[in-house]
Order: C-alpha cells, then structure tokens, then sequence
C-alpha cells in the first residue's frame, strides 16, 4: 500500500547563511520512490551529498532571505518485518563494522548513564525480549507533551522528566539499548498515523535476521506508538537527532512555518 507524502516548510536569514536540509524519502531497497518531486526557489549556492549510512539525502544551500520548500513523494514500502520480541542479540564481537558505532554514547543518547537502571529493570530478559520490554516502559511510563522539550534536551533530561515528544521518546529508546550492547539509532521519517502530522522520529535497533544464518538487521520501533515499520517512511538515520536533523542553519534564521501530511493510499 503506498504511502502519500506532502511537505512544506519555510525560514528566513538576515545575511548569506548556509543551511543543510534532510527530508526526502530516501531511495532505498525497503522502500521504493514511485514518484517525487522536490520544488526548492533558486539559492546562493546548491549541493546535493550523501547521507549518513547512504540512506537519503542531504541538501546544503547558501539563502539570503526568505526561502520555502516544497516536497511530495509517494512511496511503496518492502521490508523485513520479523516480530522483534522473537529476536536474539547479535553478540558485540559479530556485529558488522557499520553497526559498531552506535554502540557508543552520542550527543543526546548518554548510555554509559543508563547501564546499571538498564540491568536492574531489564537484567532477566536478553535481546528483541529486552527491547520490546524497554518499548513497553517508555510507552507507559512517559507522557507525550508539546513543548516540553527542546533542542538541547537529551535522553537523560528525558528520563527524569518522564515526558517529550518523538525525538525525545526515541532519544531514550536508542539509549536503553546502547545500554543493553545493542546497536541502535535514530531515524527520522514520515508515518500516516502521526497525531498532529509533522516530520517523526522513531528508533531502530540492530538485531538477528532470521533469514540470514549468523546475519543481523535493523528493526524500527516506535514507543510513542503512533508509527509502524510497516508503513514507515525513512527519511535518514544517524547516532542522534542532530544527525537527522530536517534543517540545521549554519547562522541565525527564524522558522517560519510548518506543514506536513502523510496518508497510506
């Protein structure tokens, strides 16, 4: 079933200011671009570059001024979908070189801090078992709220808040597992059934592929509950949000305004 998407979104700089952008659907085997169309006013200066893990694409530009975006995609989705409670770990010493580093703390996902709630809450239980019980906690246990965070909020900020929106909520999803020796990252995306519509963010966790003897994938998972990997749409991935960050401004600008609406067709 495809996903519709349509995005737009505009800011404004006071001087010549580059800003890198990340919100097209990347073209990647799970998930197949029927159409796409990217409508972007004429810049300074325009680059196209890959993205972190080749999934998706980053834009940098050189605005001066006002500046508005225009995206609409539809996309056709295929992926493994094993159910992840079934899962084993993938032992660190088998992990692929690729997955290595999101192991390690990151700017908004401190780990190290985590380990020892981690094993106290979740010791007897190993793998997709374990991750699916730290889905199950932060659903419960956190409130979504607007506003409540900001772009210096980490996971740890988060957990003692027990509040946040998705970033946050991912935030901590990725941290849990790090703490647990399971890879994991973020990613940003579109989703169909996100309440109120806007860009998402969910986590994804590196676990057994039970169609690969001794192999791994990666898994999507969402503890705001408002997604599912079946029809999630990834937008990029990286350590933390500020990796995947939609648009980072390299100067001062103002955001001026936001739309985003995503339906399955």
């Amino acid at each position: 079933m495809p996903i519709t998407i349509s995005a737009q979104f505009a800011f404004s700089t006071a001087e010549p200011t580059d800003i890198l952008l990340q919100f097209e659907a990347a073209a990647i085997p799970e998930q197949r671009l029927l159409s796409a169309e990217t409508f972007l006013p004429e810049a300074q200066h325009f680059a196209r570059v890959a993205a972190g893990d080749d999934i998706g694409e980053r834009i940098w530009l050189s605005v001066d001024g006002e500046y508005a975006v225009q995206y609409q995609a539809e996309v056709e989705l295929n992926r493994l979908l094993s159910p992840i409670s079934s899962l084993n770990r993938v032992e660190p010493h088998n992990l692929p070189a690729e997955a290595v580093k999101y192991l390690f703390d990151s700017r908004y996902c401190q780990a190290d801090q985590m380990q020892g709630f981690v094993q106290d809450e979740f010791g007897d239980l190993a793998g997709g078992a374990r991750i699916m019980a730290m889905h199950e906690w932060v659903a419960n246990h956190f409130t979504y709220t607007p506003g409540s965070s900001n772009a210096s909020t980490t996971a740890v900020d988060s957990f003692v808040e027990r509040r946040g929106v998705c970033r946050d909520y991912a935030h901590v999803m990725v941290t849990l597992a790090r703490a647990s020796a399971i890879p994991a990252r973020f990613v940003s995306c579109f989703a169909p059934q996100v309440t109120p519509q806007d860009f998402h963010a969910v986590a994804e966790v590196f676990l057994s592929d039970p169609t690969i003897a001794g192999g791994g994938a990666w898994y999507l998972i969402d503890a705001t509950n408002m997604a599912n990997a079946e029809d999630i749409v990834k937008i990029g991935v990286g350590r933390d949000a500020a990796d995947v960050s939609f648009m980072t401004s390299f100067g001062p600008s103002n955001f001026l305004s936001n739309e985003v609406a995503v339906s399955a067709s």
